[in-house]
């Protein structure tokens, strides 16, 4: 895998993957470099399939279940030497730095982020953002915890990947992220052709089921708002 421009995070998951060695299944690293401004992570293939496999879509029941597995056991893990930060200060502070870099994709947002209903611009929302700021609930966090970033086989999780915003942050930041990614597979918005092949049984209050809880909206739609600046 090579990674352009973002090398902070390319270093951060370089240092997630080496950190989660015995405590999660994360990949093995084969090797790392760094070369004119690019990253290269060499690392072993993950065993199972990716959540947004065809398996994984036709069966939504044991799909969160393994969703909700994989957070359990990164929540369930210790955090106590875990030196990444992935706080709201963090996340906020990147957020900034993105947006008066111009490094926000627009071409790449919820339709109703922007415009007429929503913020007028990536500085609103930062604002917004900013105000806002709910309180934490700090544990091991993915950071980017869609259906593409989980391995399993059957309800076990066999791998992680893409840690690159991975550390202590908030749980509802992977909820969230989980959260949207199962909304818009079975939209259809990235199994467009796909679409009439899956189960037409998915419920949304499935991952709240099985992680357990309630779902928090507003911590939801915040941590969805706050990685449209990503």
């Amino acid at each position: 895998m090579a990674v352009n421009g973002n090398n902070k995070e390319a270093e951060n998951e370089y240092g997630m993957l080496l950190y989660l060695q015995g405590r999660l299944p994360v990949p093995q690293v084969y090797a790392w470099e760094k070369e004119n401004g690019t990253a290269y992570l060499l690392m072993e293939k993950c065993a199972g399939e990716m959540a947004c496999s065809e398996k994984y879509m036709a069966d939504p029941a044991g799909q969160c279940k393994l969703l909700a597995a994989g957070l359990k056991k990164m929540w369930n893990t210790d955090i106590s030497d875990c030196t990444f930060d992935q706080s709201l200060s963090y996340k906020l502070s990147q957020a900034e730095y993105n947006v008066k870099n111009g490094l926000v994709d627009l071409d790449n947002v919820e339709p109703e982020t922007f415009g007429e209903n929503g913020f007028r611009d990536p500085y609103e929302l930062l604002e917004w953002l900013c105000r806002n700021r709910p309180v934490e609930e700090p544990v091991l966090s993915h950071g980017d915890y869609c259906l593409p970033n989980i391995f399993g086989i059957g309800e076990n999780v066999t791998g992680y990947i893409d840690l690159g915003r991975s550390g202590v942050g908030d749980k509802w930041c992977d909820i969230a992220l989980c959260y949207r990614s199962l909304s818009h597979n079975y939209s259809g918005k990235y199994q467009k052709n796909n679409k009439n092949n899956f189960c037409s049984e998915y419920d949304e209050m499935l991952l709240f089921h099985e992680l357990g809880i309630k779902p928090n909206w507003e911590k939801i739609r915040y941590y969805i708002l706050l990685d449209e600046l990503f």
